[in-house]
């Protein structure tokens, strides 16, 4: 039998080599021994000090660490036992002044909200591909270094040559999102709570591969917003000029809000979290993209008026959460 038939998967973090266990030594293997840290808007591994905010050059941080490889998944770490307690001596509950049935976990599931794209932003769209499509690619007259990896999204394949080029790139379009918890890609359904898994997913977009790092990446910007409401209904605006509806989304639940929104030519990036002053109604919200601006459109679920649109105590900022698997 020879030694091509005995390669095992490497499933050490950041290997992910084929390898022979006959051939397999204490320097075979180049990984990370440490766990994922998502904290503010940067990535790093806990076992180096490199860190980064793009997620496509967190995943090619080269390991830091020689070992044997490793045919073994490694293993989630379960969250210490006095995490789980935090909450378990909680102050007297304040009295009830505002609403009249009980008010919603703000830690329930939430879900992608229907979105439309009105008349003023399809011409800019279509005007925008335009000019991307007619722009030189300077990128057919560089030369790409062997290993060099895809910088798609999703996408762990590395540059073998010149028949790299003609292969299919399978490759998310949309971005990362880690949320209470749980962490898959905008443009997907699957969801799962283990890094590992979620770095494992198939791409949901073919194209071809990527050699070269975008200029702008992941450039994140505060949004202006405001809002007005009737009886029946709370409209929000976020002014983001020409917003890219395939790169966004809202995810709501009866009290919370998640809005992320990509715009413009330079893909700039807006993500905030929301705790809502009132309970809405999930089957009548909705989203709207404009050429200037997005309308989510919020069903209350009863007729009440609301005095401001958030509780401004429990206002969370996505940027300044903390996401650590330890």
């Amino acid at each position: 039998m020879s030694s091509g038939d005995t390669k095992l998967q490497c499933y050490n973090r950041s290997c992910g080599q084929l390898f022979d266990p006959a051939e397999n030594t204490s320097e075979s293997c180049l990984h990370h021994p440490g766990v994922p840290v998502f904290h503010d808007v940067y990535k790093k591994w806990s076992c180096c000090e490199k860190k980064t905010t793009d997620f496509t050059e967190f995943l090619n941080i080269k390991g830091c660490t020689r070992s044997y490889h490793s045919n073994i998944k490694p293993v989630e770490t379960p969250k210490r036992k006095e995490e789980n307690d935090k909450e378990v001596y909680s102050s007297p509950k304040p009295m009830q002044q505002r609403d009249a049935v009980e008010r919603p976990d703000p830690n329930q599931p939430m879900v992608h909200l229907p979105f439309s794209v009105g008349a003023s932003l399809k011409p800019v769209l279509e005007a925008m591909q335009k000019e991307i499509t007619l722009e030189k690619d300077p990128e057919n007259d560089s030369i790409v270094q062997l290993n060099t990896p895809c910088q798609n999204k999703g996408c762990r394949v590395v540059y073998r040559g010149e028949e790299s080029n003609a292969e299919t790139c399978l490759y998310h379009e949309g971005m990362p999102v880690f949320h209470e918890g749980m962490k898959y890609w905008s443009c997907c359904v699957k969801r799962t709570t283990d890094f590992d898994s979620f770095l494992e997913q198939i791409g949901c977009t073919t194209g071809k591969h990527k050699w070269h790092k975008d200029k702008n990446m992941e450039k994140r910007a505060k949004c202006r917003y405001d809002w007005h409401q009737t009886g029946n209904s709370v409209v929000i605006s976020v002014y983001s000029k020409c917003p890219l509806p395939d790169l966004s989304f809202v995810d709501a639940n009866p009290v919370k809000l998640h809005i992320y929104i990509t715009f413009g030519k330079e893909k700039t990036i807006f993500d905030e979290e929301l705790i809502l002053y009132g309970v809405i109604d999930l089957e009548g919200c909705s989203v709207t993209y404009l050429g200037s601006k997005v309308e989510i459109k919020l069903k209350k679920s009863e007729p009440l008026g609301w005095k401001d649109l958030t509780l401004r105590d429990k206002i969370m900022d996505i940027d300044a959460m903390t996401i650590q698997d330890k």
